[in-house]
This record gives structure tokens, sequence and C-alpha cells, in this order.
């Protein structure tokens, strides 16, 4: 089956080569003409323009854009449509809010196009091990792609499914990407509960090998976790400075708007915001507020040379 992907950074690459490898022909389009050069160095075909991709795939087109969320997903097919025919089909990989997916969907079959969403889990090591894939849009095209999704999940019956209607795919990976925030936030305050029990010298890369196998905490997570505390225990080098995608805040949006209560994944995604904060102006404020109405001690600044 022909499969076009837009965007091949490491993720987009490795999915063009997982497909390549089971014998899917796939036609690569990227900005950076070095990545599309190795896309063809790597026995697929790489183009630097859309009109290259568009031209080299056949009807019905499936292409599938691995683009940062917002704006240039929007780009991206509005310089894609003058290209396509109706029938073809638009496969957002990226980590889009469900409802610009729901959007977009609709403006794509006002045109005669299918768009379909995929929340896509794996990252770097999607290769290897498969990708997670969570699917949504209109069954006929879902059906028709199935090949592409087998071949990219961890099996043909395992690690992806259609979850649902426009938007479901992007609203599920929301919530997924929720939960992880919720679960690496309990794995950093464990670690860090430990790392600060001085007396007992504990051994936290040993301690997370040991997890690794019969603990109920046991995970992926945790397996990636102890990897990389084995090239770097004392996380040396290492700044206290947690990015996010977006997805955590939709997600705890979410959550508020259902009346759900989710404040572990809230608490998560307010310690990241936290991290980001130098001389962090809230705590300096507890600390006067605590001077002033208990008479304790408040630490200052050393002086600046």
């Amino acid at each position: 089956m022909e499969l076009g992907i837009i965007g091949l950074g490491k993720m987009g690459f490795n999915m063009a080569e997982r497909l390549r490898l089971a014998g899917h022909k796939v036609v690569g389009f990227d900005f950076n003409k070095d990545a599309t050069a190795k896309l063809t160095a790597s026995g697929s075909l790489g183009v630097n323009s859309l009109e290259e991709l568009a031209s080299n795939l056949s009807a019905p087109r499936a292409i599938w854009i691995m683009v940062p969320a917002g704006d240039p997903v929007d780009q991206t097919i509005a310089k894609l449509e003058p290209l396509m025919q109706k029938g073809d089909t638009f496969i957002d990989g990226g980590n889009s809010n469900y409802k610009d997916t729901q959007r977009r969907h609709a403006e794509a079959a006002a045109k005669g196009f299918n768009f379909v969403d995929c929340g896509t889990s794996g990252g770097v090591w999607g290769l290897a091990e498969g990708y997670s894939l969570m699917i949504g849009g209109d069954k006929e095209p879902v059906e028709r792609l199935t090949p592409i999704f087998e071949t990219l999940a961890p099996g043909k019956a395992e690690g992806w499914g259609h979850v649902g209607p426009s938007g479901s795919g992007h609203f599920v990976k929301m919530v997924h990407n929720g939960i992880e925030y919720g679960m690496m936030q309990a794995y950093a305050e464990g670690f860090s509960i430990m790392e600060a029990k001085t007396p007992l010298n504990l051994d936290l890369t040993q301690i997370s090998h040991i997890w690794q196998k019969g603990s109920v905490v046991r995970s992926w997570l945790l397996d990636l976790t102890a990897a990389a505390l084995d090239k770097n225990p004392t996380l040396d080098g290492l700044e206290a400075y947690v990015p996010d995608s977006g997805e955590g805040r939709w997600t705890v949006t979410e959550a508020i708007d259902l009346n759900i209560s989710a404040p572990v994944i809230t608490e998560a995604l307010m310690r990241r915001i936290r991290s980001r904060e130098e001389n962090n102006f809230t705590d300096r404020m507890i600390s006067i507020m605590r001077g002033a109405f208990g008479g304790h001690d408040v630490k200052k600044e050393a002086p600046k040379a």
C-alpha cells in the first residue's frame, strides 16, 4: 500500500522505515532537504515539494501529516488540497486538539476529502516496538487504511483501534498524555524521596531495575527511567525545566467541563509549569507571609558578586 508522509523528524522517519520494511511504498516530504535525502537513501522516496509528493502517489491518495499542532496543520492541508482529488485522505498523526480535528473533518468532507485523526504514541521507539494508534474518523477510509495501521502498530490485532468518530482519536490521545503526566510525576516524586533519604545511601539505579520485574509499578516508562539512570544516575547537567505539549492542559480543561475530578493530572501539569519559574515568586510570597504572621525566618538570596 502507498502512503505519503509530511514531516520527517525522528518519529516520521521511523514510521516510514517501519512501513518500508513491511513492503509498503512511502513517499516523504520535509522542508529539511537532508531529511528527504536520508529517506531516499534508506530505500523510500524523499521529495522536495508537495507537488512531487502528490504526483508520486496514486489515487486514492493517503497522506499522513506529522507537523506541530495548530496552524501548521491547517497550512499544510491548505497547500495540499489543490494537489489532491476527491476521495483522497488526510491523516493527522500529530497531537492536535480534537476540536480542531472535528472542524478539519467537516471542512474536508465538504470538499470531498476524507480526514482521519490518529493519536500516535511510541516516540522514537516505534520503529522497533510499534506505535500505539488511537484512530478517529469515518469507517470507510479507516478500513481502507487498515494495512497501514496494522503495520505501524505492535501487531496486526494489538496496539491500535478505531475508537470512534472524528476527533475521538485525538481526544483519547489527549487523555493518554494526561495520564502520562500523572505517572511521570509519581515516579519522579518517589525517586526524589529515596534520593533525599541520605542515611540509607540508596542506589536509585538498582532500585529502578528491581521494580522492573514483578512489581505492581513496573511499566515501559519505568524501563526507560532505569535505562536513563544507567547512563546518568545523579542527573548531572540537567535543568529542572519540564515543557508540555499542551495535551495535559486540554485534559484538565475537559475534566473541568465534564465535572470530573482529576487532581493528579492537574497537579502534575502545575508542577511542570512551576518548573519553568526562576526565583519562584509564589514560593517567595509564601515565605514572606510565614514571616509576617509567625515570625519565621525568611531565607534571603546571597548578595550578588
